[in-house]
């Protein structure tokens, strides 16, 4: 058996007039049912509720006042999950609400939290249906799109697979609506700055993410060591034929070497408070060594943090080189940068650790997105 995320999007939910597709609904809900009968854990990430609160409150497009957004959400949420309800129950299926936030990502005990309740949900047999809760996020607590949010959440429910339908067929050579010649590249072994540069960055106007954020998602969810695969979500049978070994759309390998997920949980999901500036000799520890930042290599602080917080580790030319969880709030760290171990405790008066950022909670940026 294995888990498997299945991110879908606005495009695929709604019709042309902006309200929820009933029938693509069923249609999914049918597919995913039989997904689950052949023993496969499923884990939804949906999109849909702003665009289906659109069609109810008369708007042509989508809101960009964060408080419109909100109401749109909050009267489509109702609407989505009664469709996502009435459809799997037509297949005996049972399906449960997940509404998450950065910070729900951010703090430890509350990303625990969120990853048991949905492990516990799949343990009865229950679809989770996650989305980010529109209704209170404002711009210092989005994700920023939902192709984003099933990353995190693929890592977060140790996914083997991440599905993502979309309204085109896959990932192209080109733009299909501007080159006919345009073909879909079936797999791709890695993604390179090139490619991201291809995949452009245009969303719908019922959707916040194009083909450039599916591939920013997948670049995140390989590092986890899952499979990610781009398809058709408006055909019937996709999900069901692929994970029977037919293949469609476009597949990204994972890695090989799998970002543990404390790592992934620093890497991708708590939000940076600051900026260590280090010195080279810092760097080549850091990056060259495996060793911890210590507060001798540290040249300048920038930012207010606390204790347990997460800042970048920057070299003195502006580099990111890591991200990593401190073991100093900013006040403290600016009193002793520049210093040796030994002198931490009697300037602070204390000594937590020899470390400002130890190896085991720092990530190096050149191996995450």
């Amino acid at each position: 058996m294995s888990r498997i995320v299945i991110k879908i999007g606005s495009n695929i939910l709604t019709d042309i007039k902006g309200g929820l597709n009933q029938k693509r609904i069923y249609s999914i809900a049918k597919d995913i049912s039989d997904v689950c009968e052949a023993g496969h854990e499923i884990v939804i990430v949906s999109s849909g509720a702003v665009a289906a609160g659109m069609k109810k409150l008369g708007l042509k497009e989508k809101p960009k006042d964060i408080r419109l957004k909100q109401a749109a959400a909050a009267v489509g949420q109702s609407s989505l999950m009664w469709a996502y309800e009435k459809s799997f129950s037509d297949f005996k299926k049972k399906v449960a609400q997940v509404l998450l936030t950065r910070e729900d990502f951010s703090e430890r005990s509350r990303y625990l939290n969120s990853k048991n309740t949905i492990i516990t949900l799949l343990s009865y047999g229950i679809i989770p249906i996650i989305n980010e809760n529109d209704t209170v996020a404002t711009d210092e607590i989005k994700f920023g799109d939902n192709d984003h949010l099933a990353a995190l959440v693929s890592g977060l429910v140790d996914a083997e697979r991440l599905i993502i339908l979309s309204d085109v067929e896959g990932l192209y050579s080109s733009d299909p609506n501007k080159n006919p010649d345009a073909k879909i590249i079936p797999f791709v072994n890695e993604i390179t700055s090139e490619l991201e540069a291809m995949a452009g960055g245009a969303g719908s106007i019922v959707g916040t993410g194009g083909m450039y954020s599916k591939i920013l998602a997948a670049k995140k969810a390989v590092s986890y060591g899952i499979k990610v695969n781009i398809i058709s979500g408006r055909k019937k049978g996709l999900i069901v034929s692929l994970l029977r070994g037919i293949h469609y759309g476009t597949e990204f390998k994972p890695h090989l070497k799998r970002i543990s997920s404390r790592k992934g949980w620093i890497a991708y999901a708590i939000k940076p408070k600051g900026s260590l500036i280090i010195d080279d000799g810092a760097v080549n520890a850091i990056l060259k060594a495996g060793k911890s930042l210590l507060p001798s290599g540290i040249v300048k602080v920038d930012g207010v943090f606390d204790i347990g917080d997460a800042v970048y580790c920057v070299d003195i030319r502006g580099k990111r080189i890591a991200k990593g969880i401190v073991n100093y709030s900013s006040h403290d760290t600016e009193k002793i940068k520049g210093k040796k171990t030994s002198e931490i405790e009697p300037i602070l008066g204390y000594k937590y650790s020899d470390e400002v950022v130890h190896r085991d909670n720092l990530v190096l940026l050149a191996s995450i997105p």
